[in-house]
């Protein structure tokens, strides 16, 4: 899952980031298939590394979750079940939103809700009722109802995942 390589990457950054922003294409060419990196120039002998392992936890979860701002237009037991099934992450996830299917989760409300700002960690619930968790290159805005956000501590596994990965959610505190 990782490389590492003495000098590291020698990608320009563009506005800082080495990184490219998936929804704006701003920042470098993302990395393809065939893709030949430049390598830094590599500073000092590597030197060992003794690093004890620590007990890894499920990347599974369960991935910690606060009610969101919209809880109210799905069905009183939504989060309740949200929290109580399993969800796959899906082949199109990306740096954007890690996909998930599973059980559906049914909305109470179903008029179209207005643009409004989303936060790193918004569990967004388009209309097929499958969530979406939004990861580092989420829109700024979106126009579906958010039912949880995922606890800060929670945002590192899920950028870890990879299709096929189960997915549970905990609540961690009640609206």
């Amino acid at each position: 899952r990782y490389l590492a390589v003495g000098g590291g990457l020698d990608v320009a950054p563009v506005l800082g980031s080495r990184s490219t922003d998936t929804l704006a294409w701003v920042g470098p060419p993302p990395v393809r298939a065939e893709t030949v990196l430049p390598l830094g120039d590599a500073w000092g002998a590597p030197t060992a590394v003794d690093v004890a392992t620590a007990a890894a936890e499920p990347r599974g979860g369960p991935l910690p979750v606060v009610p969101g701002p919209r809880v109210d237009w799905f069905e009183p037991d939504a989060l309740r079940r949200l929290c109580a099934q399993e969800y796959v992450v899906t082949a199109d996830s990306n740096r954007v939103g890690l996909r998930l299917s599973g059980p559906a989760l049914a909305r109470r409300r179903h008029e179209e809700l207005p643009s409004e700002g989303m936060v790193l960690g918004a569990v967004q619930v388009p209309p097929d009722g499958r969530p979406v968790v939004f990861l580092a290159d989420h829109p700024s805005t979106g126009g579906y109802p958010v039912i949880a956000v995922v606890e800060a501590a929670g945002l590192a596994r899920c950028a870890q995942l990879v299709p096929g990965d189960p997915v549970r959610f905990a609540l961690v505190r009640s609206a």
